[in-house]
């Protein structure tokens, strides 16, 4: 039996939806600690990410005082590519403060649960995007929006339960993430006590091909929205990439300068948000503001990952003090690395290679509880699915 629940404006049961600013100074006045301020590039969908987390001093705070993030708040991006990513932030990065880029939403405790919440406007995800997208080049929006979005809302005890049940999904892919992280650790220090003492003598290209990739025409659909993952730079939000934003069919792959890579090709953003790495979880095609990097000669994948990541953070060294925008061939090419036997990074391979089956294992987990929680969302949302006997985990 499908429950009929009231519908009323998200914006009657909430006590704040603002936006915030970015203080005076702009991005060169963050600090290295202090208060955070977070952006779009911090709110993903279910989940915060500390990465390239911003700081901001007290006397910058104050500039933000009508925006401090309390917990519990739900944080929305509300402009740019990652429009209606929600999440809400974890208490170990407060005290905070959200830019214009990112909307506050603080919903009265006593009506409406705020995880309760967080999963609607997850659920809403794709009405926000149309709404988003209209009247504009820009996708953006607007407090209005928000007020106006219709909530269908049970009571306070079945939103918590239905918060929790989803909740529980959402905690074991944030604990695989986490030990994903650790992971990746332990096998950055493996190679950095293993290759330390060598000596820079060989160039990066000597060792790792760079290829190239392309986008076939976007005006023609029989290129798009086929089985094919297509990278770009935005879908490097982990270690392992299994699925991308947008995907080819096999007449879009055979129209484009990018080949299918296999698993454990590793990607690097050449534009837009640069130097981001990732691995292939499986096959897939790339767009032209990456590298693909393949071993030469014997040179496995796991070793050019980490090798990458050294030439990577050499070049953002040497951009030190002016614009950090794009890597092209030649900065590869001028990037010397140490002289290594292909026996001494088979050696490597071997010590790390069960650590990266374990985390691809663990993305590959994660995938399917998406999956699970995905489906589940839209049918307790509205009352499809009872919650009845789950019981009130909170």
């Amino acid at each position: 039996m499908k429950f009929e629940w009231k519908k009323v404006r998200l914006g009657d049961v909430c006590k704040k939806i603002g936006s915030g600013a970015t203080p005076r100074g702009g991005k060169e006045s963050y600090k290295n600690s202090g208060i955070s301020l977070i952006r779009s590039q911090n709110v993903l969908d279910f989940a915060f990410s500390n990465e390239g987390l911003a700081f901001i001093d007290d006397k910058q705070a104050q500039q933000l005082e009508n925006v401090i993030v309390q917990k519990s708040d739900v944080l929305i991006n509300i402009t740019g590519d990652s429009v209606a990513r929600a999440c809400i932030t974890p208490d170990e990065y407060l005290p905070a403060r959200v830019n214009q880029h990112v909307s506050i939403v603080r919903t009265d405790p006593q009506i409406a649960d705020p995880h309760f919440i967080l999963y609607f406007l997850q659920e809403q995800k794709a009405h926000l995007l149309s709404i988003g997208s209209s009247g504009g080049t820009r996708n953006a929006l607007t407090k209005r929006m928000l007020e106006e979005l219709l909530l269908p809302l049970p009571d306070i005890s079945t939103q918590r339960t239905i918060a929790a049940t989803l909740s529980c999904l959402d905690a074991k892919i944030a604990n695989n993430t986490k030990i994903n992280h650790h992971l990746e650790q332990m096998a950055q220090a493996i190679f950095k006590s293993w290759f330390v003492d060598f000596e820079p003598s060989k160039s990066f290209t000597e060792v790792v091909q760079v290829l190239g990739g392309g986008t076939p025409k976007t005006g023609t659909d029989k290129y798009w929205n086929g089985d094919i993952p297509f990278f770009t730079p935005k879908d490097a939000l982990g270690t392992y990439v299994l699925s991308t934003e947008k995907t080819l069919t096999a007449a879009g792959l055979s129209n484009c300068n990018s080949r299918l890579y296999p698993v454990n090709t590793v990607f690097v953003s050449a534009r837009g948000t640069v130097g981001k790495l990732a691995l292939a979880g499986c096959p897939m095609a790339m767009n032209q503001s990456c590298y693909a990097l393949v071993g030469s000669g014997g040179f496995g994948q796991y070793f050019v990952y980490h090798l990458a990541q050294n030439v990577v953070e050499s070049l953002k060294h040497k951009a030190s003090g002016a614009v950090f925008d794009a890597i092209v061939t030649r900065d590869f090419e001028s990037e010397i690395v140490p002289d290594l036997t292909v026996d001494d990074a088979l050696l490597f391979e071997e010590k790390v290679a069960p650590i990266y089956e374990a985390i691809l294992n663990n993305t590959n987990e994660n995938a399917y509880l998406a999956a699970i929680r995905d489906n589940l969302l839209p049918r307790l949302m509205s009352g499809e699915l009872s919650v009845a006997g789950i019981g009130d985990t909170r």
